[in-house]
Protein backbone atom coordinates (compact mmCIF):
# COMPACT_ATOMS: atom_id res chain seq x y z
CA UNK A 1 0.00 0.00 0.00
CA UNK A 2 1.53 3.72 -0.85
CA UNK A 3 1.64 5.90 1.82
CA UNK A 4 3.26 9.57 1.64
CA UNK A 5 6.72 9.99 3.36
CA UNK A 6 8.66 13.09 3.93
CA UNK A 7 11.92 12.81 1.92
CA UNK A 8 13.65 16.35 2.62
CA UNK A 9 12.90 19.22 5.07
CA UNK A 10 14.17 22.74 3.95
CA UNK A 11 13.57 26.14 5.92
CA UNK A 12 13.91 29.94 6.00
CA UNK A 13 13.74 32.62 8.20
CA UNK A 14 14.66 36.38 7.97
CA UNK A 15 17.97 37.68 9.45
CA UNK A 16 16.66 40.53 11.33
CA UNK A 17 16.13 39.50 14.94
CA UNK A 18 13.05 41.77 16.65
CA UNK A 19 13.62 40.90 20.34
CA UNK A 20 10.77 41.85 23.34
CA UNK A 21 13.22 44.93 24.47
CA UNK A 22 13.01 46.26 20.65
CA UNK A 23 9.12 45.86 20.95
CA UNK A 24 8.62 48.27 23.68
CA UNK A 25 10.42 51.44 21.90
CA UNK A 26 7.24 51.09 19.98
CA UNK A 27 4.41 49.98 22.79
CA UNK A 28 3.55 49.93 26.27
CA UNK A 29 4.82 46.62 26.99
CA UNK A 30 7.52 44.92 29.00
CA UNK A 31 9.79 42.07 28.05
CA UNK A 32 8.27 39.73 31.45
CA UNK A 33 4.52 40.63 30.04
CA UNK A 34 5.26 39.01 26.97
CA UNK A 35 7.33 36.03 28.20
CA UNK A 36 4.87 35.71 30.80
CA UNK A 37 1.65 35.22 28.52
CA UNK A 38 2.90 33.52 25.49
CA UNK A 39 6.87 32.10 26.06
CA UNK A 40 8.21 34.15 23.10
CA UNK A 41 11.43 36.09 23.65
CA UNK A 42 12.19 37.25 19.87
CA UNK A 43 10.79 36.51 16.15
CA UNK A 44 12.19 37.19 12.64
CA UNK A 45 10.62 40.12 10.83
CA UNK A 46 11.54 40.70 6.88
CA UNK A 47 13.75 43.21 5.37
CA UNK A 48 11.67 45.40 3.51
CA UNK A 49 10.89 44.31 -0.03
CA UNK A 50 11.43 40.46 0.91
CA UNK A 51 8.22 38.54 -0.10
CA UNK A 52 6.94 35.49 1.24
CA UNK A 53 7.77 33.54 -2.17
CA UNK A 54 11.18 34.31 -1.94
CA UNK A 55 11.10 32.84 1.49
CA UNK A 56 9.50 30.35 0.28
CA UNK A 57 12.49 29.12 -2.26
CA UNK A 58 15.03 29.26 0.14
CA UNK A 59 13.11 26.95 1.70
CA UNK A 60 12.25 24.70 -0.96
CA UNK A 61 15.67 24.67 -2.54
CA UNK A 62 16.68 23.25 0.97
CA UNK A 63 14.07 20.63 1.13
CA UNK A 64 14.69 18.92 -2.50
CA UNK A 65 18.17 19.15 -1.89
CA UNK A 66 18.41 17.23 1.43
CA UNK A 67 15.66 15.04 -0.42
CA UNK A 68 18.00 14.12 -2.72
CA UNK A 69 16.82 15.45 -6.08
CA UNK A 70 16.64 17.99 -8.75
CA UNK A 71 13.72 21.03 -8.68
CA UNK A 72 13.20 19.49 -12.01
CA UNK A 73 11.65 16.37 -10.19
CA UNK A 74 8.62 18.22 -8.19
CA UNK A 75 5.28 17.82 -10.28
CA UNK A 76 2.97 19.72 -7.99
CA UNK A 77 3.60 22.99 -5.52
CA UNK A 78 1.26 23.13 -2.52
CA UNK A 79 1.82 26.32 -0.45
CA UNK A 80 -0.20 27.32 2.81
CA UNK A 81 0.00 30.77 3.64
CA UNK A 82 -2.44 33.66 5.29
CA UNK A 83 -0.30 36.32 3.91
CA UNK A 84 0.05 35.94 0.06
CA UNK A 85 1.73 38.33 -1.38
CA UNK A 86 -0.72 39.73 -3.58
CA UNK A 87 -4.66 39.15 -3.37
CA UNK A 88 -4.02 37.13 -6.38
CA UNK A 89 -2.38 35.26 -8.41
CA UNK A 90 -1.36 32.88 -5.23
CA UNK A 91 1.93 32.90 -4.05
CA UNK A 92 2.26 29.17 -4.73
CA UNK A 93 2.51 30.77 -8.41
CA UNK A 94 5.28 33.26 -7.38
CA UNK A 95 7.18 30.52 -6.17
CA UNK A 96 6.48 28.13 -9.35
CA UNK A 97 8.43 31.13 -11.03
CA UNK A 98 11.42 31.84 -9.18
CA UNK A 99 11.90 28.05 -8.93
CA UNK A 100 11.78 27.97 -12.95
CA UNK A 101 9.00 25.19 -12.92
CA UNK A 102 6.37 26.53 -15.63
CA UNK A 103 3.49 23.91 -16.02
CA UNK A 104 2.96 21.94 -13.15
CA UNK A 105 0.25 22.90 -10.62
CA UNK A 106 0.35 25.15 -7.91
CA UNK A 107 -2.11 25.08 -5.52
CA UNK A 108 -2.28 28.04 -2.26
CA UNK A 109 -4.02 26.79 0.80
CA UNK A 110 -6.06 29.33 3.09
CA UNK A 111 -6.66 27.58 6.46
CA UNK A 112 -4.48 30.01 8.28
CA UNK A 113 -2.71 28.01 11.27
CA UNK A 114 -3.90 24.29 10.38
CA UNK A 115 -2.71 25.53 6.34
CA UNK A 116 0.54 23.37 6.75
CA UNK A 117 -1.74 19.98 7.79
CA UNK A 118 -4.68 20.42 5.30
CA UNK A 119 -1.96 20.96 2.66
CA UNK A 120 -0.88 18.01 3.90
CA UNK A 121 -3.73 15.82 3.26
CA UNK A 122 -4.19 17.11 -0.09
CA UNK A 123 -0.94 15.88 -0.98
CA UNK A 124 -1.50 12.74 0.49
CA UNK A 125 -4.42 12.07 -1.18
CA UNK A 126 -2.33 13.14 -4.77
CA UNK A 127 0.47 10.62 -3.66
CA UNK A 128 -1.45 7.89 -2.45
CA UNK A 129 -3.82 7.71 -5.79
CA UNK A 130 -0.59 8.15 -8.01
CA UNK A 131 -1.48 11.22 -9.61
CA UNK A 132 2.10 13.25 -8.59
CA UNK A 133 5.05 11.35 -7.29
CA UNK A 134 6.77 14.76 -5.73
CA UNK A 135 5.15 17.38 -4.03
CA UNK A 136 6.50 20.79 -2.76
CA UNK A 137 4.49 21.66 0.31
CA UNK A 138 5.29 24.76 1.78
CA UNK A 139 4.09 26.75 4.88
CA UNK A 140 5.28 30.30 4.57
CA UNK A 141 4.07 33.81 6.00
CA UNK A 142 5.14 37.42 6.17
CA UNK A 143 2.83 38.74 8.87
CA UNK A 144 5.14 41.76 10.16
CA UNK A 145 4.16 43.82 7.18
CA UNK A 146 0.51 43.76 8.07
CA UNK A 147 0.99 44.51 12.09
CA UNK A 148 -0.25 47.25 14.07
CA UNK A 149 2.75 47.94 16.02
CA UNK A 150 1.10 50.35 18.79
CA UNK A 151 0.00 49.72 22.46
CA UNK A 152 -3.92 49.00 20.55
CA UNK A 153 -1.85 46.14 18.69
CA UNK A 154 0.04 45.01 21.38
CA UNK A 155 -1.53 41.52 22.35
CA UNK A 156 -1.40 40.80 18.58
CA UNK A 157 1.93 42.43 17.49
CA UNK A 158 4.31 40.86 19.97
CA UNK A 159 2.68 37.23 18.58
CA UNK A 160 3.77 36.93 15.05
CA UNK A 161 7.09 36.46 13.28
CA UNK A 162 7.79 35.42 9.72
CA UNK A 163 9.61 32.72 7.95
CA UNK A 164 8.84 29.77 5.64
CA UNK A 165 9.32 25.95 5.67
CA UNK A 166 8.86 23.49 3.04
CA UNK A 167 8.90 19.76 2.71
CA UNK A 168 9.45 17.44 -0.02
CA UNK A 169 6.41 14.38 -0.24
CA UNK A 170 6.75 11.22 -2.22
CA UNK A 171 5.66 7.84 -2.38
CA UNK A 172 6.89 4.97 -0.31
CA UNK A 173 5.63 0.98 0.26
CA UNK A 174 7.77 0.28 3.71
CA UNK A 175 6.37 1.36 7.06
CA UNK A 176 6.94 4.81 7.31
CA UNK A 177 4.84 7.80 5.69
CA UNK A 178 1.49 9.57 6.66
CA UNK A 179 -0.85 6.94 8.88
CA UNK A 180 -3.51 9.32 9.34
CA UNK A 181 -4.78 13.18 8.96
CA UNK A 182 -7.73 14.89 10.35
CA UNK A 183 -9.22 18.10 9.31
CA UNK A 184 -12.34 20.24 10.93
CA UNK A 185 -13.61 24.33 10.91
CA UNK A 186 -16.01 25.75 12.80
CA UNK A 187 -17.05 29.45 10.94
CA UNK A 188 -19.23 30.35 13.80
CA UNK A 189 -16.27 31.36 15.14
CA UNK A 190 -14.93 32.61 12.37
CA UNK A 191 -14.72 36.86 13.33
CA UNK A 192 -12.72 35.41 16.66
CA UNK A 193 -9.57 35.71 15.10
CA UNK A 194 -9.56 37.64 11.71
CA UNK A 195 -8.67 40.35 9.59
CA UNK A 196 -11.97 42.33 8.52
CA UNK A 197 -10.83 44.61 6.13
CA UNK A 198 -10.09 44.61 2.81
CA UNK A 199 -12.52 42.41 2.08
CA UNK A 200 -14.38 41.94 -1.16
CA UNK A 201 -17.82 42.20 0.73
CA UNK A 202 -17.22 45.64 1.53
CA UNK A 203 -17.93 49.02 -0.48
CA UNK A 204 -15.20 49.91 -1.44
CA UNK A 205 -12.98 47.00 0.37
CA UNK A 206 -10.91 49.87 1.85
CA UNK A 207 -10.68 53.44 2.73
CA UNK A 208 -9.38 55.81 5.24
CA UNK A 209 -12.39 55.27 7.27
CA UNK A 210 -11.50 51.41 7.72
CA UNK A 211 -7.80 52.37 8.08
CA UNK A 212 -8.23 54.92 11.27
CA UNK A 213 -10.41 52.68 12.76
CA UNK A 214 -7.59 50.01 12.42
CA UNK A 215 -9.72 47.35 10.87
CA UNK A 216 -7.25 46.44 8.39
CA UNK A 217 -5.18 44.96 11.27
CA UNK A 218 -5.75 41.05 13.07
CA UNK A 219 -8.40 41.13 15.60
CA UNK A 220 -7.98 38.20 18.11
CA UNK A 221 -10.53 37.28 21.20
CA UNK A 222 -7.37 35.75 23.11
CA UNK A 223 -9.37 33.88 26.23
CA UNK A 224 -11.84 32.49 23.31
CA UNK A 225 -9.24 31.14 21.50
CA UNK A 226 -7.02 30.13 24.09
CA UNK A 227 -9.99 27.69 25.70
CA UNK A 228 -11.10 26.40 21.99
CA UNK A 229 -7.79 25.46 21.19
CA UNK A 230 -7.17 23.84 24.62
CA UNK A 231 -10.45 21.45 23.83
CA UNK A 232 -9.96 20.81 20.36
CA UNK A 233 -6.04 19.85 19.94
CA UNK A 234 -5.78 17.21 22.48
CA UNK A 235 -9.64 15.64 20.87
CA UNK A 236 -8.20 16.14 16.98
CA UNK A 237 -4.73 14.01 18.38
CA UNK A 238 -6.94 11.11 20.35
CA UNK A 239 -9.37 10.97 16.88
CA UNK A 240 -6.09 10.61 14.58
CA UNK A 241 -4.23 8.08 16.77
CA UNK A 242 -7.57 6.15 17.05
CA UNK A 243 -8.10 5.98 13.06
CA UNK A 244 -4.43 4.88 12.98
CA UNK A 245 -4.85 2.04 15.54
CA UNK A 246 -2.75 3.84 18.10
CA UNK A 247 -1.98 5.54 21.40
CA UNK A 248 -0.55 8.10 22.95
CA UNK A 249 1.71 5.39 24.40
CA UNK A 250 3.07 4.85 21.09
CA UNK A 251 4.10 8.05 20.01
CA UNK A 252 7.62 9.90 20.31
CA UNK A 253 7.31 13.25 19.44
CA UNK A 254 4.33 15.69 19.12
CA UNK A 255 4.72 19.15 17.29
CA UNK A 256 2.01 21.79 17.69
CA UNK A 257 1.12 24.54 15.75
CA UNK A 258 3.66 27.17 17.59
CA UNK A 259 0.60 29.73 18.63
CA UNK A 260 1.36 30.09 22.02
CA UNK A 261 3.91 28.43 25.01
CA UNK A 262 1.20 28.58 27.82
CA UNK A 263 -1.34 26.67 24.55
CA UNK A 264 1.60 23.93 23.95
CA UNK A 265 2.39 23.29 27.90
CA UNK A 266 -1.76 23.17 28.84
CA UNK A 267 -2.47 21.06 25.81
CA UNK A 268 0.69 18.37 27.26
CA UNK A 269 -1.24 18.71 30.77
CA UNK A 270 -4.77 17.64 29.16
CA UNK A 271 -3.07 14.28 26.89
CA UNK A 272 -1.19 13.41 30.48
CA UNK A 273 2.53 13.56 28.33
CA UNK A 274 5.64 14.53 29.84
CA UNK A 275 5.99 18.36 28.40
CA UNK A 276 9.33 16.45 26.46
CA UNK A 277 7.24 15.09 24.57
CA UNK A 278 5.67 18.36 22.86
CA UNK A 279 8.65 19.79 21.01
CA UNK A 280 8.52 23.96 21.24
CA UNK A 281 10.79 26.82 19.47
CA UNK A 282 8.22 29.75 19.63
CA UNK A 283 10.61 31.24 21.55
CA UNK A 284 12.86 32.24 19.28
CA UNK A 285 10.35 32.43 16.25
CA UNK A 286 7.16 33.29 17.19
CA UNK A 287 3.88 32.23 15.90
CA UNK A 288 4.77 31.66 12.04
CA UNK A 289 1.27 30.23 11.52
CA UNK A 290 1.52 28.33 8.31
CA UNK A 291 5.06 27.98 8.03
CA UNK A 292 5.29 27.10 12.20
CA UNK A 293 4.59 23.26 11.88
CA UNK A 294 7.42 22.66 8.79
CA UNK A 295 10.21 25.38 10.70
CA UNK A 296 9.54 23.16 14.11
CA UNK A 297 9.86 19.61 12.00
CA UNK A 298 13.12 21.37 10.42
CA UNK A 299 14.00 22.36 13.96
CA UNK A 300 13.73 18.70 16.00
CA UNK A 301 15.20 17.11 13.31
CA UNK A 302 18.33 19.17 13.63
CA UNK A 303 18.01 19.18 17.04
CA UNK A 304 17.97 14.91 17.20
CA UNK A 305 14.43 14.70 18.53
CA UNK A 306 12.93 13.11 15.17
CA UNK A 307 15.07 10.19 13.86
CA UNK A 308 13.79 8.01 11.60
CA UNK A 309 11.42 5.37 12.51
CA UNK A 310 9.88 7.86 14.74
CA UNK A 311 6.10 8.40 15.69
CA UNK A 312 5.48 11.46 14.85
CA UNK A 313 2.08 13.47 15.56
CA UNK A 314 1.29 16.86 14.43
CA UNK A 315 -1.71 19.42 15.64
CA UNK A 316 -2.79 22.65 14.98
CA UNK A 317 -5.51 24.88 15.53
CA UNK A 318 -5.95 28.19 14.33
CA UNK A 319 -8.53 31.20 12.88
CA UNK A 320 -11.42 29.92 11.08
CA UNK A 321 -11.98 27.92 13.90
CA UNK A 322 -9.91 25.33 12.19
CA UNK A 323 -8.03 22.50 13.76
CA UNK A 324 -6.26 19.01 12.36
CA UNK A 325 -4.06 16.63 13.33
CA UNK A 326 -1.74 14.20 11.60
CA UNK A 327 -0.08 10.88 12.21
CA UNK A 328 3.41 9.94 10.63
CA UNK A 329 5.78 7.59 10.87
CA UNK A 330 9.39 9.46 10.07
Amino acid sequence: MTKTVFMGTGHYVPERVVTNHDLTRWMETSDQWIVDRTGIHERRWVSEGMSGAEMAEHAAKEAAEKAGISLDEIDCIVLATLSPDHTFPGTGCFLQQRLGLPGIPALDVRAQCSGFIYGLSVADAWIRTGQYKRILMVGTEVHSTGLDVSTRGRDVACLFGDGAGAVVLGPSEDDRGILSIKLHADGKYAKSLWIEAPGSCLHPRIDEELIRQGRHYPKMKGRHVFTFALQKMPEVIHEALHESGLSLSDVDLIIPHQANKRITEQVAKQLGVDQEMMFSNIEKLGNTTAASIPLAIYDAQRQGRLKRGDLLVLASFGAGFTWAAAICRW
